[in-house]
């Protein structure tokens, strides 16, 4: 039996549907009153409970063999890093111990690109990069890199753990609307857009959820494999989903020395308690999502090693 931490999201509903396609049982695990919508006519076992629950965790992973980690929280803004912190680090440390406590075989956890170490320029990203710990890009960066780090622990302390870190992941079953996701569906409708002169490594959901099983099956104890798609300039995509849908609106472009002014002002819209129309909010919030991710981009040269899992 597989248990799936995080369930219900974006990655997690799209692997239990891959682990169904093979004949596996799935179990998942998800928040008590948590929207299932996404799980909706899958043949899966789903459990309510919380990582920073281990009685809830003892309950879900009756008879598991294989603990795929993925619950955790998504900021993008330093406000609430106390939380990211007990849901990412403390929730992981729980995951580990009840795994051990339980007899777990095999605990697959997914990290983040953003959780390695940044390089300087032509500085080829790959597996050798540790994890850093003290990350200045944020709370989210900083806790992923700490849950990692506890997850490669357990591996020198007898747990078989391996670590995916996926770029950034895009595609189908985005039920609850991924940030990415809110974007590309704003670009479909008219009105005023926001756009930087960057671009980001992009990868399909689905190779994701494949990424991982691939690490299961074949990966190495103790390993971490990146799971890359392709290196996308922004612009371009918002110039392919302006076309397919025949919809043009007007767009302000920012050069990456703006955006990176851009970014914390936006931030500080978000967090500001004057009214303010809610679209140009959430336009502020998508924008300085996107800003964070050009300025930490996969260089033009990098090497991105990917599992052998593009789809065909």
């Amino acid at each position: 039996m597989n248990l799936i931490t995080g369930g219900a999201g974006h990655l997690g509903n799209v692997l239990a549907r891959e682990l169904l396609e093979r004949g596996e049982g799935v179990r998942v695990l998800v928040l008590p009153g948590e929207d299932i919508q996404s799980l909706e006519g899958l043949d899966i076992d789903v459990v309510e409970g919380n990582i920073l629950d281990r009685e809830s965790l003892r309950a879900a992973m009756q008879d598991v063999s294989v603990v795929f980690h993925l619950a955790s929280l998504v900021s993008i803004t330093e406000d609430g890093s106390n939380l990211l912190e007990k849901v990412n680090v403390d929730g992981t440390q729980n995951v580990i111990d009840v795994a051990k406590e339980m007899g777990v075989k095999q605990l697959i956890y997914t990290s983040s690109i953003h959780a390695l170490e940044r390089v300087p320029e032509g500085v080829p990203i790959d597996e050798s990069l540790a994890f850093d710990p003290m990350n200045p890009a944020g709370p989210y960066d900083r806790t992923k890199a700490q849950a990692s780090l506890l997850v490669q622990a357990a591996n020198e302390d007898g747990l078989d753990t391996r670590i995916v870190c996926p770029t950034g992941v895009v595609g189908p079953f985005d039920y609850k609307r991924s940030e990415m996701g809110e974007l590309i569906l704003s670009w479909m409708h008219r009105g005023l857009h926001f756009m930087i002169d960057g671009a980001f490594d992009f990868v399909d959901v689905r190779d994701v959820a494949l990424g991982q099983i691939l690490a299961r099956d074949n990966g190495k104890r103790g390993e971490t494999y990146i799971l890359g798609g392709e290196r996308i300039e922004l612009p371009w995509l918002h110039q392919v989903i302006q076309k397919v849908t025949g919809r043009k609106s007007p767009m302000i472009t920012f050069p990456l020395p703006i955006a990176m002014i851009v970014a914390p002002m936006a931030e500080f819209s978000i967090r500001s308690p004057r009214p303010s129309p809610a679209s140009h909010v959430t336009r502020l919030r998508r924008l300085s999502a996107i800003l964070r991710s050009a300025v930490i981009k996969p260089n033009k040269n990098s090497v991105i090693l990917l599992d052998p899992c593009s789809r065909q």
